[in-house]
């Protein structure tokens, strides 16, 4: 189980507590409302309650920083292919992945988290030219180059491109830019509906996709910051009013997973993980506009709106539900750790009240933690997903420690989470988890006693 921080006056006062009933107490007699301070004994909790320690998921961190490592390599085998691992380097799970890493170096001081991406962008700028011609030239391109070399749609794109921006924001000496403008290049030719919304022709035609919020319009976002043309920012703007335009379901203040043009009704299945993604987009692109843009404030609401929607159905184990509305569906960590992420890096930013949102987000993450294995795998991640209109396809989708899906999340929620324990003072309060921007551990006892 993992160390709960408690503070020392807490301990102290339920030790004074027990000093007193034992003098009124005898051994064999029951626990009564006159004789002990029921409010004060220990649930017997599923997943470990309280305010996690900044030590305790440091190493967590470490541990899939560690196995990572060894399931992407960056080498190239005699043929000249390169080497696999469990891992695809440029897919967009573990685009999420590396800015992930970005962001656990920049909050842990840890320059093996920033180096691990490095490494990786790097190597595929390597590669670039040397499949690039293969290509030119008729030729079998690697399987993980060609996401690069030649990507065809936004998940070969999207969260890979935003992680480079990132990177070369940080790391100005890096050459990534020839990818990123490939990137871009794919992203513009990308099919969209007659309103400009990006869509798919699968599974049926005209078919809107809420994981495509996130596979094309941080993307956009960031090409906007990096190049300094406001067209960019603008296109992200609207691309997100024309989701929320077919996607948001405002008396549940969640997004539907899918969106068929020809259906005169749209059946609302709340996946998870989608509407993780959603939520990861209005961070990602509220932090590349400019403070001030217009229309930053509207994405503002809908990231609160959407915060507030998604508080409510937390379960009493900390995760949330493959099927975010139906409690009788599985618990999805992927789901759980982007909503971790995005819900720390909005208290950190001042965008939601810590008072209401801590919490839960120490909550989320003790039950994120359960799933990551001592060889630093992580457990409980649905695989990936197409679109469906009936709740059996969900329910019943695998689960798999090697689902891509599920590091970058769980590096992102940790490394915010540290961020947010470093610089603020949750405590338990009689027994409850609370916060404070103070740190009362040296001012005696900061709880009630009812």
């Amino acid at each position: 189980m993992k160390r709960i921080t408690l503070i020392a006056a807490a301990i102290a006062l339920l030790a004074g507590f027990n000093a007193c009933t034992q003098s009124t107490k005898t051994a064999n007699e029951p626990q009564t409302d006159s004789n002990t301070p029921l409010h004060l004994l220990q649930p017997d909790y599923i997943i470990p309650y309280g305010v996690p320690a900044v030590a305790d998921i440091k190493a967590d961190l470490d541990r899939v920083l560690a196995f990572v490592d060894v399931e992407t390599p960056t080498a190239v085998k005699e043929d000249g292919r390169l080497e696999r691992g469990a891992f695809r380097l440029a897919s967009y799970e573990w685009g999420v992945t590396y800015s992930a890493m970005l962001k656990a170096g920049e909050t842990t001081g840890d320059a093996a988290y920033t180096e691990y991406t490095t490494k990786r962008h790097s190597f595929l700028a390597e590669q670039a030219p040397i499949w690039t011609k293969v290509l030119q030239d008729g030729g079998r391109v690697d399987p993980q180059m060609s996401q690069v070399v030649n990507p065809h749609v936004l998940d070969d794109a999207g969260a890979v491109c935003v992680s480079m921006i990132r990177n070369q924001f940080a790391n100005p000496d890096l050459d990534l830019r020839a990818i990123i403008d490939n990137y871009m290049k794919a992203i513009n030719k990308e099919y969209r509906l007659k309103d400009g919304t990006l869509a798919r022709n699968r599974p049926l035609a005209n078919a809107v996709w809420l994981d495509d919020m996130f596979m094309g319009i941080p993307a956009i976002a960031w090409y906007g910051k990096l190049t300094g043309d406001t067209k960019y920012f603008d296109e992200a703007i609207k691309q997100i009013r024309l989701f929320k335009e077919k996607m948001w379901v405002p008396e549940k203040k969640l997004f539907r997973h899918g969106w068929i043009e020809a259906m005169d009704y749209h059946p609302a299945f709340h996946w998870g993980r989608a509407n993780g993604w959603a939520i990861l987009t209005l961070c990602e692109v509220l932090d590349a506009l400019p403070e001030n843009y217009p229309g930053r404030d509207e994405l503002m609401d809908l990231y609160r709106q959407h915060a507030m929607g998604l508080l409510a159905l937390q379960s009493s184990e900390g995760f949330w539900h493959q099927l975010l509305d139906r409690n009788d569906s599985y618990h999805e960590t992927s789901a759980t750790a982007i909503f971790a992420y995005c819900l720390a890096h909005g208290v950190n930013e001042g965008w939601l009240n810590p008072l209401t949102y801590v919490p839960t987000i120490c909550l989320a993450w003790n039950a994120v933690s359960t799933q990551i294995d001592e060889a630093g795998m992580v457990h409980g991640t649905c695989v990936g997903t197409g679109m469906a209109f009936d709740p059996a396809f969900y329910y019943y989708r695998p689960i798999s420690p090697y689902a891509a899906h599920g590091y970058g999340p769980v590096v992102f929620a940790g490394a915010e989470i540290i961020k947010l324990l470093n610089s603020t003072y949750p405590r338990l309060n009689d027994n409850a988890v609370q916060f404070y921007d103070e740190d009362y551990s040296s001012k005696g006892a900061i709880f009630s006693v009812r």
